[in-house]
């Protein structure tokens, strides 16, 4: 799961009918991850948005662009999402929030992961108890280079410090979407990060500093989302 093998990173959130969330993550937590690694893809993680029942987010890595389109194609017009697409599309209001997102500077992808997946009968129940929260900052024009810098040598280290030091960072992969049947978020400047908390009262801990921390609300400029977001059972990212 490390920068140099998956450049390409999509962040993907699905809004769901209600009910539904715990339905998809039967499905994909099963018959989704090791299908499309076969294809050269990176499940790296599946996720319960804590704020938004009805929201599932997961996070799908390619080498590159040219990888990205050969096994979208072969995934999506292979056997398993023959037999389980429709009824995982049945739980499905809208899957079109997408980012297509690039490594931000030379090693901001995702380390290498600490353990291996759980096998393919996990249970729900044995979810971990760890939290990942995801910060989106979005504005009307490309985050540069001098930006990325002033993250990596100014904002990471002052949350580093606090104990919330981030993962990976990213911004926005501007290539075009060579796999249009899946569409992806366009005219979009992000740069998002995301920062892995043992339990949900370290997040909360975190968050409650974070609200109190002006000096660091000043440089991130635009809109700033946050998810706050619990691994699946299967999920590499935990």
């Amino acid at each position: 799961m490390g920068d140099v093998r998956y450049p390409v990173l999509e962040l993907r959130q699905y809004l769901l009918y209600p009910g539904q969330r715990d339905v998809l993550i039967d499905i994909f937590d099963r018959e989704f991850v090791e299908t499309q690694e076969a294809e050269g893809m990176a499940v790296i993680g599946q996720f319960r948005d804590l704020d938004r029942p009805d929201r599932f987010v997961w996070l799908r890595g390619f080498a590159d662009m040219d990888i990205r389109a050969r096994g979208l194609t072969a995934f999506y017009t292979g056997p398993a999402w023959k037999e389980h697409g429709r009824a995982a599309a049945a739980t499905m209001i809208d899957s079109d929030d997408v980012l297509l997102l690039r490594p931000a500077a030379g090693h901001a992808g995702f380390p290498e992961p600490a353990a291996q997946r759980p096998p393919r009968h996990a249970s729900q129940d044995d979810s971990p108890t760890s939290r990942l929260l995801v910060t989106v900052c979005l504005r009307d024009h490309p985050f540069d280079d001098e930006f990325a810098a002033s993250f990596a040598d100014g904002i990471r280290p002052r949350l580093a410090q606090a104990g919330a030091a981030p993962l990976a960072w990213f911004q926005t992969e501007y290539a075009e979407n060579n796999y249009p049947a899946l569409p992806v978020r366009t005219g979009v400047h992000a740069f998002v990060w995301f920062t892995l908390f043992p339990d949900e009262d370290r997040l909360a801990s975190h968050l409650d500093w974070l609200a109190g921390q002006d000096e660091l609300s000043h440089p991130l400029p635009g809109q700033t989302q946050r998810l706050r977001l619990a691994p699946t059972a299967r999920s590499l990212l935990r």
